[in-house]
């Protein structure tokens, strides 16, 4: 997608925001976005999250108001609908709290709209690279920068350690797909050593392919991902489901929860939060649990990906004192290991932030795993994880991978096909340019 029509769609959220909202919007194109601490701040804003990244919101709030005088107003929205009111509020160019979360996923549709208020004239050096670099990619365009990181998910492989136990399967040594497949196959009929769902191909193949450092899209806006890597990906995904060693249960559905919690399902790769979702999905199935590295491609390779993770914004359109006040309680926030460490004892939020791994609280037993300190190898993982290209189109690439994965997996294309297929497919929606 070229640059000009980039420009296009902007023009266009501006035409459609009406008067006042034109002009709040426009502001974003000539302002840097960025003031000092020093210029007035307010005494009051609002934030807008979900779910736990609320409730952690919430918690530094209180000793921010403590602190510094201030007060942060957090307003818990359910995420699919808290996504959709905040862009409705960017593209009207009113109605939008001063801070809000934003999941990495979205980052370009957001910064697409124009009422996103860039941070690079806040954003220290020193400060930025505290955080891990695989978290920038997303939140910056052109030269600026419009959200300060909070959480990644660096990917685990969760397996229930009694079910395996019983039937002789010891991942201990386990360091690649080969070795994790053959100690797959020495499980019974009925019980499956991983879960390949037909809903989530996207969500399986961008984890592996993110971790042997592959990009779906290139810098100049080509699809990029019609390459050997992508193939190996497609081609391990194949060779896991002809093992025999794989269910195919749709993802986050009761029939997947149920067969984690019968131990049907012995294993599943995951970001660090899933440690949560399990322990409060299956309680009776606490201490069980246990976590590795992801297999590798090949013996010495990497073993660290993402799956998830969000940042904090600032709208555009509220007030100087507003965005000052917003930008003080992010940094106050997330750029501060003992409340990035608050939240992860708190929440199980797994900070971006690189100092709060220095933090005793990563080498705590989780009673979930067994006792096994499950923060610090995360931690070992955070740093390691490849930057990785979203853009507007993602969802395209999410329909075609799944399209024609499904077809892959079914036997009637080869693995090389499926990504070439579900490549032209993307680019033929998008009216990119194949790299």
């Amino acid at each position: 997608m070229t640059n000009d029509k980039r420009g296009t769609n902007r023009r266009n959220v501006l035409k459609g925001a009406g008067v006042a909202g034109a002009i709040a919007l426009a502001g974003c194109l000539g302002d840097s976005g960025g003031s000092s601490d020093s210029q007035k701040k307010a005494d009051s804003i609002d934030a807008w999250s979900w779910d736990v990244a609320a409730k952690s919101l919430e918690l530094t709030a209180k000793s921010y108001k403590k602190d510094n005088d201030a007060t942060v107003n957090v307003k818990q929205i359910g995420r699919s609908d808290m996504k959709d009111k905040y862009k409705s509020k960017l593209l009207a160019g009113s109605g939008a709290p001063a801070v809000a979360t934003m999941e990495s996923v979205d980052a370009a549709a957001w910064v697409d709209t124009g009422g996103l208020r860039d941070i690079s004239n806040w954003l220290e050096s020193d400060l930025k690279e505290k955080f891990v670099s695989g978290k920038w990619g997303p939140l910056t365009k052109d030269g600026k920068t419009y959200a300060l990181p909070w959480d990644i998910g660096p990917v685990g492989t969760f397996y229930r350690k009694d079910v395996l136990d019983k039937h002789d399967v010891n991942l201990d040594s386990v360091e690649t797909w080969t070795q994790f497949v053959e100690e797959g196959k020495k499980l019974p009929d009925g019980t499956a050593m991983l879960n390949i769902p037909s809903n989530d191909y996207d969500g399986l193949w961008r984890m592996q392919y993110r971790q042997l450092g592959g990009q779906p899209f290139t810098k100049d806006g080509k699809v990029g991902f019609n390459n050997e890597k992508s193939v190996r990906v497609a081609r391990n995904l194949k060779q896991l489901r002809d093992a025999g060693i794989t269910d195919n249960k749709a993802s986050w559905s009761s029939a997947w929860f149920s067969a984690f919690k019968k131990g049907s399902i012995a294993s599943l790769n995951a970001g660090a939060w899933m440690e949560g979702t399990l322990k409060s999905e299956l309680p009776d199935t606490s201490g069980n649990w246990r976590v590795m590295k992801p297999p590798a491609f090949e013996k010495g390779g990497r073993r660290a990906s993402n799956w998830g993770g969000s940042n904090l914004v600032i709208a555009d359109q509220v007030s100087d004192a507003k965005a000052n006040r917003g930008w003080d309680y992010m940094k106050y926030t997330l750029g501060n290991k003992e409340r990035q460490t608050e939240m992860y004892r708190e929440y199980g939020i797994f900070p971006a932030f690189k100092p709060a791994y220095e933090s005793d609280a990563f080498d705590e037993g989780h009673e979930f795993l067994g006792g096994q300190s499950a923060g610090r190898m995360f931690a070992e993982i955070a740093p390691n994880i490849p930057s990785y290209r979203y853009t507007t189109d993602t969802p395209e690439v999410t329909k075609a991978i799944n399209t024609h994965f499904k077809t892959m997996m079914s036997g009637k294309i080869s693995p090389k096909k499926a990504v070439e297929k579900a490549a032209k497919q993307v680019a033929d929606r998008t009216d990119r340019k194949m790299a």
